[in-house]
């Protein structure tokens, strides 16, 4: 079946594009095929053939001739031959008892293309179960790691892209102005919840990220949003962060913003969000076409500078690429000789807290580099919302 065009997808001249740079890296690395693997959101199947992974699916690769994808569940193949722009769309198969189980069929496929001594490639995190019996069925195949790669390659944006992303910016900016337009006393997080979706669910945006916490500012219990919200009820007085993210068709946007309700923020509070504003601007300004890290942990040092410092990433590329960048006093490691390059995006998010980790913000947002600077890709009020007031 061929691609419905009901489902958005990319120009053929973009997918020539994609395939055209991959099989350069092939060649560079001596790598006939590409096996890829995923479950549950999987940007690299994505990228290569339009199938956003459900639960399990393998993607082969060859460096001449058509790719096939093989899909889990069953009843998740009619929607990926819909979706996917390559014809060969396969069932993974079955285990003895009726499981989920994708190997032999993909090792049968690997023999039917005379693969059993080719050097392959392997993108993302099969399991250490699943690639033993891959070695035992195909001993003469040798196996290497191509993640780095297609990491690296995702890096850069095309212009098609970015446009995608811009839209998931929009989506995720509406969830921010709807929790300042509708979040009052009296409401739970769960509440929140269904506040930040309507927002752009309309429209074909999913939740990627919906992270917040509650808290009184004068009795805080905690500085960064949690990944499972809770039934607390909202009172005045309390502050709320947020990190939010709405998803269009396999590309994110990334906005992280704070509330307070039906008070202005205490001093400290306000100190707070003003060394997180500041630190922001400061990497902003610094960020463009060859900056590198040094460049960035410098101006990052503010947080520090000022007294506080942060629980989470300050940097990171979009849909979490490298580099993954913290200040330096809180630094787990970055890559050597990183410089940025045009057309790749990250968001910058200084999440300031006390030196306890009970008392935070979050502001932040996703940009483009540019060879002179960042462009900006959201368009939500970079303010210390007061909401119900």
């Amino acid at each position: 079946m061929a691609h419905d065009p009901i489902y958005p997808t990319f120009s053929d001249a973009e997918y020539a594009r994609r395939y055209s740079e991959v099989r350069a890296r092939m060649d560079n690395a001596g790598v006939s095929t590409l096996v890829f693997f995923g479950r549950g959101a999987t940007p690299e199947i994505h990228y290569l053939c339009n199938w956003q992974t459900t639960t399990e699916a393998w993607l082969v690769f060859p460096n001449e001739g058509d790719s096939t994808l093989f899909v889990q569940l069953s009843n998740h193949l009619p929607n990926a031959k819909r979706m996917a722009i390559i014809d060969d769309v396969r069932f993974g198969g079955s285990g003895p008892t009726g499981g989920v189980d994708s190997v032999p069929t993909v090792i049968e496929h690997l023999k039917e293309r005379g693969l059993e001594r080719a050097h392959i490639g392997i993108v993302g995190g099969i399991p250490y179960q699943q690639y033993f019996r891959l070695q035992e069925a195909l001993p003469g195949v040798e196996w290497s790691d191509f993640s780095g790669q297609m990491r690296d390659q995702r890096h850069v944006k095309s212009l098609e892209e970015i446009e995608r992303m811009r839209i998931a910016a929009s989506l995720s900016d509406r969830s921010v102005m709807a929790l300042v337009e509708n979040m009052r006393p009296g409401m739970t997080e769960h509440q929140l919840a269904r506040i930040i979706d309507d927002a752009f669910m309309d429209d074909g945006g999913l939740s990627t990220v919906r992270f917040l916490i509650s808290t009184s500012m004068r009795n805080a219990h905690g500085g960064v949003p949690q990944q499972h919200l809770s039934p607390r009820v909202l009172q005045t007085g309390d502050v709320v962060a947020s990190e939010l993210s709405a998803s269009y068709w396999g590309y994110t946007g990334q906005v992280l913003r704070s509330f307070t309700i039906g008070e202005e923020p205490t001093p400290e509070y306000r100190d707070l969000h003003d060394v997180a504003q500041e630190a922001f601007e400061a990497v902003a300004a610094v960020i463009k076409e060859g900056t590198t890290i040094d460049e960035v942990l410098d101006a990052a040092d503010v947080v520090t500078q000022r007294g506080y410092t942060i629980y989470d990433d300050f940097l990171h590329g979009a849909g979490q690429l490298p580099p993954i960048l913290r200040t330096r006093d809180t630094s787990r490691g970055y890559p050597e000789n990183f410089r940025f390059k045009e057309n790749m995006c990250l968001v910058i998010q200084p999440n300031v807290v006390t030196h306890d980790g009970m008392k935070g913000v979050q502001f932040g947002e996703m940009f483009r580099v540019t060879k002179t600077g960042l462009e900006q890709m959201h368009d939500c009020p970079r303010q210390f919302f007061v909401v119900a007031n």
